[in-house]
Formats: structure tokens, sequence, C-alpha cells
């Protein structure tokens, strides 16, 4: 690599590492130190190859998959994230109320396998169709929709705190996932 394929190859990850690793941490089950190894991992194979990627950000977000993928493919036993109770709903005008909906969205995702949180993260926060998500994950769309319905399914008996959220489906959800606080982890 160049002195200017590693300039951009930096200026790459000083500002994209962030979304990035929201998306890692998702797909990680909300476990932080998975999700930066994950990152780290996907950023060391694009800068292998980084003078032949068109798309820089598609990339490492597909290799993130992939990785994840081949994580939950393994066949030893995987570790189990223990995840707390969930802490008691505030008072609403306090300005916590987002922020426990987000922990108990974290936590329900953590329950989840990780092909089921991979299936949501992908279809719900990424927001691709589930054409996409087939791709990505190497199955059919048959496989995804019936992963997508098991998984809300499995989410909302979980966490049935989450009910009062929208149940209209994936057509008119995914069209609020970037909106959708609940999903997002911060770094």
């Amino acid at each position: 690599m160049d002195a200017q394929e590693q300039d951009s190859f930096r200026e790459f990850v000083a500002t994209r590492s962030s979304a990035l690793l929201k998306t890692a941490v998702l797909l990680s089950g909300g476990d932080r130190h998975a999700g930066e190894d994950l990152l780290q991992n996907a950023l060391v194979k694009a800068a292998g190859r980084w003078q032949r990627i068109d798309e820089p950000e598609a990339y490492v977000r597909r290799i993130l998959y992939r990785q994840q993928v081949s994580r939950w493919r393994l066949k030893w036993p995987r570790r189990e994230l223990a995840v707390a109770e969930p802490p008691e709903r505030a008072a609403s005008g306090d300005g916590t109320a987002a922020a426990d909906l987000r922990v108990v969205m974290r936590g329900a995702l953590a329950k989840l396998t990780a092909r089921q949180r991979t299936v949501l993260v992908l279809r719900y926060y990424e927001d691709l169709p589930e054409a996409e998500v087939a791709a990505v994950l190497g199955c059919s769309v048959g496989t995804v929709r019936s992963t997508t319905h098991r998984s809300l399914a499995r989410l909302r008996g979980l966490a049935p705190e989450l009910a009062h959220l929208d149940r209209s489906g994936p057509t008119e959800a995914s069209s609020h996932s970037r909106d959708f606080s609940p999903m997002e982890v911060s770094p």
C-alpha cells in the first residue's frame, strides 16, 4: 500500500469507524469488546485489499456480516452473554425513557441466537431488503422471511415491554429503522 492509499484508509477509518462499530456491537449481541474485535478484523482484511475496493464502507460491512455468520456457524459451544434485569421504567419527562428502551432492546437482542440477531440487524438497523440480507447470509429470501418472523416473535416474548412499539411488520417498520433509537448502541 503506497502513502496515498494509507492516507485514504486512515481517513476512512477516522470518519466511518464509529458507525461501523455500532453495527459490529449490534451484531455481537451488545458486547462492545466483541464488536471491537469484529470491526478490527474486518478493517485488517479491508486494508490488505484497499487498492482494489470500489465502495469501502459496503465492503467492510459485508466483511462484518460474513465474519459474524462464520462465528455462529462454528461447531463448539458459544459463550452466553449474561445480562442484568432491565431497570424500572423511568417517570415520563425525565429523559431516561429512551435510554431504558435501548437497554431493554440490547438485552433482548443479546438473548437471541446469533443468526436471529444478525437477520434483525441487517433487516431493520441496516434497512436492507430481504433479497440483500439473503445474499449477505448466503440463504434464500424465504429463510430470511421465516427467520425474521420467528426472531421478532421471540424478541417480543423476551421483552414484553417492547410491545408498544410498531408491530406492522418489515415493510412499514423498515422505512423508520434509521429513526428507531432503541437499536442504536453508543460506542
